[in-house]
């Protein structure tokens, strides 16, 4: 970064925390039991003494060897619990069999058509214990990898939890990437096994998984046995000696199989995040401190009550699926909803529906599907009964302010905090994030977790206020990934070598007067106009704020004076009609809401922006269209019919 960002957008609305919230959240009576008497205070002794805080959230789950240290950190090395044996699934189930829990439903499944299936504690432990007997064996032990290319059906936290019951190593693919995306991965795992589905349905259409895996297969030959989940009852080509059915294998098994006892260290998941550039990169975490961080974050940040729905709209295949719809929840002994479908199919109250079918009181998505519902207006939210909400979340990009203002009135109620999270695919668990107990500015993801000390500093690693600059972190946290797969100089080139011993975690954002952290975006995703460096962000939050716009892009499009010009992409809520006089007014409305400097030279009208199936907008599709480019490869987008609409807009 060749100088510091500029911070044009400004927030100033502050909502306060519900005195009766804060009284009843898990946050406030840990600290009771403590002795903390407020935020300030926690924060003040977790950061002085970060070993004394891990170990007392440790000590809430169960060993089967207690750990002699709490942490050994080398930069850019950590061990966390350090000879402690420990295995994720015996907290996230078997520990949970032995209490009233065990009949308690730790799933509900909707299908997209609508069909509903519940799995209690006891059930789901059972299918696990058969899955893990079958993987062993087909000769899968400890440190084997198994790769995992299954949709949004029950099946998939079942395949992971197995693995890790045995100690293999689950890598989870996406199952809207194509398949060539599952080959990469799969080979650079060296996976010994593979578990997909005949296929998914996705908006009506029967989308054909196993036929998909068929055609690289032969490209990757440390593949053995491929279990097959019949999900839609489609035909599917088998092929003898290497592919069986899951409900064949499972039945002839034993709902019986000992946990396996690891080492706090011994891995538990790769999970690959392509980046910007070049190969994907296999982030490697690990069952004991990704246990303890994952269950403390969603403890103390969704406030995780016995009696509560949770539903973590992502799905599985990422980060937030992983963390927050399998892991934590099972950790805390929750009931999670697991949703198959799309949060407009077959109309736009399919989400809202399901929070009042269920009695939702817990809701996590991303800031992309809140602009999705800004799109389709209030009426469908108020066809619905919210009232069992008392909690609401944001993850995966920034929100804008509008769009935060917009949930907290139209799914919350005006009643229900948001909690905006920033964390990423290496971080493991949430890193800053406001608590139920702390005030709340829209746009904002508050301050740093306990313990954990972020920093947004310049180039040098000065630290900046009220400034743009790179979002780093100063301290190891439990849930941190450990290497790359297979790539270690990578993980320390990538993450460390900037600022020697600090996380560099490629996000921009600033930090205000009142130490509220503001993410403005990927590194990447940095405009250059007429020597002002500018977060695409900023721009696209002025466009949303706009009573016009429900969502934008913005891109850069090279200019020979300026070095770049703004180029907008929008979608106008459904009551709008495009029009030049909306352009017009579009560009005085970014010139008033942040300054000149970011009007956009060219705004253009789409029914669509190219996404994946997670909802993230894929903005080099966006920038290969307006610089006249090849757009490559669009096989993981979830509408291509998008690009387009690119086209028609240009």
């Amino acid at each position: 970064m060749s100088k510091n960002l500029d911070t044009l957008l400004k927030e100033e609305r502050k909502f306060e925390a519900d005195p009766e919230m804060i009284a009843q959240s898990n946050i406030k009576q840990w600290m009771d039991s403590h002795n903390i008497k407020n935020y300030e205070e926690l924060i003040e002794k977790s950061n002085e003494d970060l070993e004394w805080f891990w170990n007392e959230m440790a000590q809430e789950l169960e060993w089967f060897e207690p750990y002699n240290q709490v942490l050994d950190w080398k930069p850019p090395h950590a061990q966390w619990f350090v000879d402690g044996k420990f295995n994720i699934v015996h907290n996230a189930l078997d520990r949970h069999i032995k209490t009233s829990r065990k009949n308690k439903v730790a799933y509900i499944w909707e299908s997209e058509a609508g069909e509903v299936k519940k799995l209690t504690y006891f059930e789901l432990y059972r299918e696990v214990n058969r899955l893990a007997n079958a993987l062993k064996k087909m000769g899968v032990k400890k440190g084997d990898r198994v790769g995992i290319y299954l949709p949004m059906i029950l099946e998939l936290p079942i395949a992971m939890l197995a693995c890790a019951k045995i100690g293999a190593i689950h890598s989870v693919v996406f199952s809207g990437f194509w398949a060539k995306a599952f080959q990469e991965r799969a080979n650079d795992a060296k996976a010994k096994v593979a578990i997909t589905a005949d296929g998914f349905h996705r908006r009506g259409k029967d989308i054909k998984l196993k036929d998909t895996l068929d055609m690289v297969m032969d490209d990757i030959p440390s593949i053995e046995k491929v279990i097959v989940v019949q999900n839609t009852g489609s035909n599917v080509g088998m092929k003898e000696g290497r592919d069986v059915f899951w409900d064949e294998i499972l039945k002839k098994e034993s709902a019986k199989c000992e946990t396996e006892q690891l080492d706090s260290e011994d891995p538990l998941f790769i999970l690959y995040t392509s980046g910007t550039t070049g190969k994907p990169k296999g982030v490697l975490h690990t069952h004991a401190g990704y246990a303890v961080g994952t269950y403390t974050t969603l403890k103390f940040v969704f406030d995780i009550k016995d009696s509560d729905i949770w539903w973590c709209a992502a799905d599985v295949g990422w980060i937030t699926g992983h963390s927050y719809i399998v892991y934590a929840p099972l950790l805390m002994g929750a009931t999670s909803l697991m949703f198959e479908g799309t949060p407009d199919y077959p109309d736009p109250g399919r989400f809202w529906k399901m929070i009042g079918d269920y009695g939702v009181s817990i809701f996590y998505t991303a800031p992309t599907t809140v602009r999705l519902f800004m799109k389709y207006g209030e009426k469908w939210p108020q066809k619905y009964d919210l009232n069992t909400l008392r909690l609401l979340g944001s993850v995966g990009e920034p929100i804008n302010p509008e769009a935060w203002i917009w949930y907290h009135k139209n799914a919350g109620n005006r009643k229900c905090p948001i909690m905006d999270t920033w964390w990423q695919t290496e971080t493991g668990m949430h890193i800053i994030t406001p608590l139920p107990i702390t005030e709340l500015k829209p746009g904002s993801t508050f301050k740093p977790f306990p313990t954990i000390q972020a920093d947004i500093v310049d180039d040098d690693g000065n630290s900046l206020t009220e400034s743009g600059g790179h979002l780093v972190l100063k301290t190891p946290w439990p849930a941190m990934f450990r290497t790359l797969y297979g790539d270690p100089d990578r993980y320390v080139e990538a993450y460390w070598s900037k600022f020697p011993g600090i996380y560099l975690s490629g996000d921009v954002a600033r930090k205000d007067k009142n130490g509220y952290f503001w993410i403005q975006g990927r590194e990447d995703d940095v405009l250059n106009v007429a020597g002002h460096r500018i977060s695409t962000a900023e721009v696209e939050s002025a466009l949303v704020s706009h009573p016009a716009v429900a969502e934008s892009a913005v891109v850069g499009k090279p200019d020979i004076l300026k070095g770049e010009e703004i180029a907008a992409f929008v979608i106008l809520k459904q009551e709008f009609e495009a029009s030049p006089q909306l352009k017009n007014q579009l560009r005085e409305h970014v010139r008033e809401s942040i300054g000149p400097i970011a009007s956009p030279a060219f705004i253009g009208f789409v029914d669509d922006l190219p996404k994946t199936r997670s909802g993230k907008i894929m903005r080099r599709v966006i920038k290969a269209k307006v610089k006249e480019e090849d757009v490559g490869d669009i096989s993981t987008l979830a509408n291509p019919e998008s690009v387009d609409g690119l086209d028609r807009a240009l």
